[in-house]
C-alpha cells in the first residue's frame, strides 16, 4: 500500500464541467488541431522558446524524458539533422506508439523507449550514449491522457479511477479505498495544496468505495460545495492523487539527479512545469546547483566550500506569450526555466 507522502467505459461527458475541462491547463500544453486528413495532431507549449533556450545545434545528442507524443523532440531532431539524435523516454505505452509514428521519418536518430526520465542516465547508457547536449523535462501528462478512455485522470467521463501512466503499481482507487482518513487528507493537502482536504478525505471514506472517477467528482462537489474560482471543486483532488499514484515529485528530483550526471560541459537542461509543487522543485534545484554558497544565512564566513556545477540561462522563468495563451490556452500555467552544465 502506498502511505501518505512525508516528503472502461465511456459515457456521455459531464455537461456542466465539460467546456471547462477542456481549457484546463495540462502537461506538454497541447491544444488539438485537425489535419487536411482528419487526424487529430497537437502543438507542444513553448516550442520555439525551448528550441531556443536548449541551444539545439547540428549533430547534438539530446533527451526528451518526456517525450510524449513527439512534439518537442519532432522539431529537436529537425533543428539538429542531418546527424543529431534524440533518445526519447515515456512511461505510457500508448503516447509511446503515437510518437513512433510521427518520429518515424528520423530513422535511428531517434530512439524511443519505453521508461521513466527518472532512469534516464542507465537507459542512456543502454543505449550507448555516455554524455548529451540536452534534456527537455516537460513534466505532468497530456490533454489526450486526459480526454481518451481508460486512463481514469479526469473526470469528463466516469470511468474507473485509475491515473497510472503505465499500468503498474496502485491505481487512484487502490489509495482512495485504503488509506486512512488522516492519510488521504496528507496527500490531498501536501500534493494538491487543498485547505478543504479534511472535509474532502472524511467525504471520501464514508462513501467507499469509490471507484470511478465520476463518483468521486460528486463526492468531492458534495463535500465542499460547487465551482470554486472558475475550478471543478474536484481539480486539486485529482492533481493530487494522480501525483502520487504516479510518484511524479520523486520522479522530478531523480530526474533532475540524473540530468547533472548526463550532461556535457556546456549541455543544457530545460524544464517546463505546471503547477508550483514542480516548479519549486525545479528552482531550488537550480538555485542549489548554481549557488556559490550553500552556508546557513547566520554563518559569518562560508565554510561549505561549494563549488557550483551548473549556471543560470535565465534567472526569470519563460512564459507563453500572449498569443500562444490566446491560441493555446492550456499553456498558461506553463513556466519554463532552463540551466547550462559548467
Amino acid at each position: 500500500m502506498v502511505t501518505a507522502p512525508a516528503t472502461t467505459t465511456w459515457v456521455r461527458p459531464h455537461s456542466r464541467w465539460a467546456g471547462f475541462l477542456m481549457s484546463l491547463p495540462t502537461h506538454h500544453g497541447f491544444a488539438p488541431a485537425e489535419r487536411d486528413d482528419g487526424e487529430v495532431i497537437h502543438r507542444p507549449v513553448l516550442l520555439e522558446e525551448t528550441l531556443q533556450f536548449l541551444a539545439v545545434s547540428a549533430a547534438g545528442v539530446y533527451v526528451d524524458g518526456t517525450l510524449g507524443e513527439g512534439g518537442h523532440s519532432q522539431r529537436i531532431l529537425e533543428a539538429s539533422g542531418p546527424d543529431g539524435v534524440v533518445l526519447g523516454i515515456d512511461r505510457d505505452p500508448r503516447s509511446l506508439a503515437v510518437a513512433r509514428r510521427r518520429l518515424d521519418a528520423f530513422g535511428t536518430r531517434a530512439r524511443l523507449v519505453h521508461g521513466n526520465y527518472a532512469d534516464m542516465q542507465r537507459i542512456a547508457e543502454s543505449n550507448g550514449i555516455s554524455a548529451v547536449d540536452g534534456i527537455l523535462l516537460d513534466l505532468g501528462f497530456s490533454s489526450r491522457q486526459v480526454s481518451a478512455a481508460g486512463y481514469g485522470l479526469s473526470f469528463q467521463t466516469d470511468e474507473p479511477l485509475d491515473m497510472r501512466y503505465d499500468r503498474s503499481g496502485e491505481t487512484a482507487a487502490d489509495l482512495v479505498n485504503s488509506l486512512s482518513e488522516r492519510e488521504l487528507a496528507d496527500v490531498i493537502f501536501q500534493y494538491g495544496e487543498e485547505r478543504r482536504s479534511r472535509a474532502i478525505a472524511r467525504a471520501i471514506v464514508s462513501s467507499r468505495p469509490v471507484l470511478t472517477t465520476g463518483q468521486l467528482a460528486q463526492v468531492v462537489a458534495r463535500s465542499v460545495g460547487g465551482r470554486r474560482g472558475g475550478r471543478h471543486p474536484a481539480t486539486r483532488t485529482f492533481q493530487a492523487l494522480r501525483i502520487a499514484v504516479n510518484r511524479e515529485l520523486t520522479h522530478v528530483a531523480a530526474g533532475l539527479a540524473a540530468a547533472g550526471e548526463l550532461l556535457k560541459p556546456g549541455g543544457r537542461v530545460a524544464v517546463i512545469s505546471y503547477h508550483s509543487l514542480e516548479d519549486r522543485l525545479v528552482k531550488d534545484w537550480m538555485d542549489r546547483e548554481t549557488a556559490t554558497c550553500i552556508c546557513p544565512p547566520d554563518l559569518p564566513v562560508c565554510v561549505c566550500e561549494q563549488q557550483p556545477r551548473f549556471r543560470s540561462v535565465r534567472r526569470r522563468t519563460v512564459r507563453p506569450s500572449e498569443q500562444e495563451q490566446t491560441t493555446n490556452p492550456r499553456s498558461r500555467s506553463a513556466r519554463l526555466r532552463v540551466a547550462e552544465r559548467i
